[in-house]
């Protein structure tokens, strides 16, 4: 049970980790490249999966992806790829590990041309925050045509794991998108820039 009685998105339920997640982290402006890193890697893992079990692994990710550097990470290799197979703290699919290695070598392109990877993403958005105002749980969207746009492009820059619907859960997750709901403490908070 909450020790407060703030009204937070139904989501985070009775979790004290989603809970602690959700007033902290979810939907607040992200300008830091690794972080933007680290939640790359760690939606395109949640894809099939609850975001709960991949925040519960959170800590054995930090371990194994150094950190989320991705220059670290981008030097990768086959070695690096079978430590990770065996990793039981992280979730073990061949695919997705191979997937972050070759997206951290895109990542360092990007932030080659743009100056940041913060500076490409917040740009699809002028620097501000989508800031919805959505009632309940399901009138939020799976995507939309801001992530379709996003998506598509991260696709022709050779990333992957990047469909419509993980990159809209990036956007809500790095604040680019404000998807708390209107009752929630945090829409306003965030809406108005605290």
């Amino acid at each position: 049970m909450a020790e407060d009685s703030k009204s937070r998105c139904p989501w985070c339920g009775d979790s004290e980790l989603y809970r602690r997640y959700h007033d902290q982290e979810w939907g607040v402006p992200v300008h830091e490249d690794r972080k933007h890193f680290e939640f790359l890697v760690l939606e395109s893992a949640q894809a099939g999966l609850s975001w709960l079990t991949i925040l519960k692994k959170r800590e054995n990710y930090r371990r194994a992806y150094r950190d989320f550097d991705p220059a670290v990470v981008a030097g990768f290799g086959a070695r690096d790829v079978e430590r990770m197979l065996k990793d039981a703290g992280i979730v073990r699919n061949r695919l997705k590990i191979e997937s972050s290695i070759n997206n951290a070598k895109r990542f360092l392109e990007i932030q080659e041309e743009f100056g940041s990877f913060d500076a490409y993403l917040w740009g699809f958005v002028g620097g501000r925050p989508v800031v919805n105002r959505w009632k309940t749980l399901s009138e939020i969207p799976a995507n939309t045509e801001l992530s379709d746009r996003i998506s598509k492009d991260l696709k022709t820059r050779g990333l992957r794991f990047v469909g419509s619907t993980i990159i809209y859960a990036h956007l809500q997750a790095v604040g680019i998108v404000n998807d708390h709901l209107t009752g929630c403490f945090r829409h306003a908070e965030l809406a108005s820039g605290c």
